[in-house]
């Protein structure tokens, strides 16, 4: 198969690929996603095929209005509505009971299915152009870091996807927050382009924290190794004193916010600690880097604080069983 790229103006072009079965990677605010008609579980399941998905991780459906909410899920709930009204278009994506019209593949067997709006224009005019709503994970092998850029989709999946729309680099650079809201009391499932207190202030509650999914996660991102380079990749926390330890070992590569640039020899600088969003949107790119570098290890500088929270789970998920 032969990748195709698309400029953002090659809208109706990506759509009518869409609509003929074929995966299609999109850009959107967060990260670029690898789309397919949601109501297809033929053109879905090409998504586990390129990306080497293990079957059980379920899928974000992508919605260009909450017109189109209703046909995928059973009840949207007063929580729900209020973080409708405060987020969306944005980056969170919601978990509700999901509608019979929802195909088995999307929701990896459950009784519930994750839906968002997203903010991107590129990726709503799409969704609008089709017709339809668009399953679409991050469009990357999986496990690696998640692209930000057309060229990290190409680097990963060129030859196995129909084409790639060029959007630019993404504004927010990490995947969306995940609530599940199919319940009573609403958890966040993974952390991620809206913060915890974000939510908590919107709903006046606290909100628990249930990022690991056990045997059969519900959101993405939580039961498996994430975001990894394929280097080798040890997380310190900022201001840990082993953070020193091989800072003049050219073997190694750090990946660190600017303000610690000077402490070592072989670095990366993936953002700023005076400006949090700058690290979040910086560090796939960064780990992407790391991994060209030529380095035996990257050793990752991980900020401390809730402003980072994204992040610290991002790093942490990438250094598992390392």
């Amino acid at each position: 198969m032969k990748t195709i790229l698309l400029s953002s103006n090659d809208i109706k072009t990506a759509a009518e690929l869409l609509l003929n079965g074929e995966i299609v990677a999109v850009p959107t605010e967060t990260v670029y996603g690898l789309a397919a008609n949601a109501l297809n579980a033929t053109a879905v399941a090409k998504i586990f095929t390129a990306k080497g998905r293990p079957q059980d991780n379920p899928l974000i459906v992508h919605i260009a209005g909450r017109h189109q909410l209703y046909n995928l899920v059973e009840n949207v709930s007063d929580t729900a509505v209020k973080l409708m009204d405060a987020f969306w278009p944005g980056a969170i994506t919601m978990v509700f009971p999901a509608s019979p019209i929802v195909p088995s593949v999307v929701t990896a067997g459950l009784a519930t299915v994750a839906v968002r709006l997203p903010s991107h224009p590129v990726m709503l005019d799409i969704i609008k152009a089709a017709g339809v709503p668009f399953a679409a994970p991050s469009a990357n092998c999986s496990g690696l870091p998640s692209p930000t850029r057309a060229e990290h989709v190409l680097d990963d999946l060129d030859g196995k996807i129909a084409a790639v729309v060029d959007g630019g680099a993404c504004d927010i650079g990490v995947e969306s927050t995940v609530l599940d809201v199919s319940g009573e009391t609403p958890r966040i499932l993974r952390i991620g382009g809206v913060g915890q207190s974000d939510i908590e202030r919107v709903l006046n509650m606290k909100i628990a924290l249930d990022t690991n999914g056990g045997d059969k996660p519900s959101s993405p991102g939580q039961k498996y190794r994430h975001y990894a380079p394929k280097t080798p990749l040890t997380v310190l926390e900022d201001g840990d004193p082993g953070i020193h330890i091989d800072r003049d070992n050219e073997t190694v590569v750090y990946l660190c916010p600017a303000e610690r640039a000077n402490m070592f020899k072989k670095h990366i600088v993936y953002g700023s600690l005076s400006e949090p969003e700058s690290l979040a949107r910086g560090l796939y790119s960064a780990l992407r880097e790391a991994d060209k570098s030529g380095a035996e290890r990257i050793i990752a500088v991980c900020p401390k604080g809730e402003c980072f929270a994204a992040v610290r789970d991002r790093l942490y998920r990438a250094g598992m069983d390392n």
